[in-house]
C-alpha cells in the first residue's frame, strides 16, 4: 500500500515526466541530493522537509531550465536572506499565516514574491503552498505542493509552437528562454 509520502513524490515525478515526454533537452534539469536539501532548509532554520517539497528538490533543486522563469528557485539560491525578506513583507501585510517565522521559502522573485509554506504545514507530506507579494497579498494560493509544481511546469508545447512560429517568420536563433527545449525536430 502506498502512503501518503510515496503519492505525493510519484506525482510530483510524473509531472517531471510528462514534461520531459513533451520535448525536453536531456540535461535540462537536474536535482539536488538529499544532504543539499537538508542544508538548504537547515539555513532557512527548517528541520522538517514535506516529501513532496524533498521530491521537487530531487528532480529540480540545482538546475531547472524552463521552470520559473525569472525568478529565484533551488537548494544553491534560496537562503536566510530569502526567508528574511518573506518574513519582512509578511510584516507589512495581514498575515494570516500560522507559523511564519518558522515558514520555508521555495521561491524568491525579485525580492518582493516568494512561494512558501507555512511553518505549521511543514509535517504535512504535501502541504498548501503561499504567495506573498510585496504591499499586497499573502495568501494560500494551491492546496498542495504537487498541484502548485503542476501549475508552474513549463508549457512545452506552447514554447515549442512559439518557436515554429519564429522559423516560419525567418528567425533561426531562439530565444534564452528556449534553450530547455529539443528543438532539432522544429521546421
Amino acid at each position: 500500500m502506498i502512503n501518503s509520502e510515496q503519492a505525493a513524490a510519484a506525482t510530483v515525478r510524473a509531472t517531471v515526466e510528462r514534461v520531459i515526454a513533451a520535448g525536453v533537452k536531456p540535461g535540462s534539469m537536474a536535482g539536488a541530493s538529499d544532504e543539499q536539501i537538508e542544508d538548504w532548509a537547515a539555513r532557512q532554520g527548517v528541520t522538517v522537509i514535506p516529501a513532496a517539497v524533498r521530491e521537487v528538490m530531487r528532480m529540480i533543486g540545482i538546475k531547472r531550465l524552463g521552470w520559473l522563469r525569472g525568478s529565484s528557485f533551488g537548494v544553491e539560491v534560496i537562503d536566510e536572506s530569502d526567508k528574511r525578506g518573506a518574513i519582512a513583507q509578511l510584516a507589512r501585510l495581514d498575515n494570516t499565516m500560522t507559523d511564519s517565522v518558522g515558514m520555508l521559502v521555495l521561491v524568491e522573485h525579485q525580492a518582493y514574491q516568494y512561494y512558501v509554506i507555512d511553518g505549521a504545514d511543514l509535517s504535512q507530506p504535501d502541504p498548501p503552498v503561499w504567495f506573498v507579494s510585496e504591499d499586497e497579498i499573502a495568501e494560500k494560493i494551491s492546496p498542495s505542493v504537487t498541484a502548485w509544481f503542476d501549475g508552474i511546469a513549463p508549457d512545452v508545447e506552447r514554447d515549442r509552437e512559439r518557436l515554429r512560429l519564429y522559423r516560419k517568420m525567418g528567425s533561426w536563433i531562439s530565444p534564452g528562454w528556449a534553450e530547455y527545449i529539443d528543438i532539432d525536430d522544429l521546421v
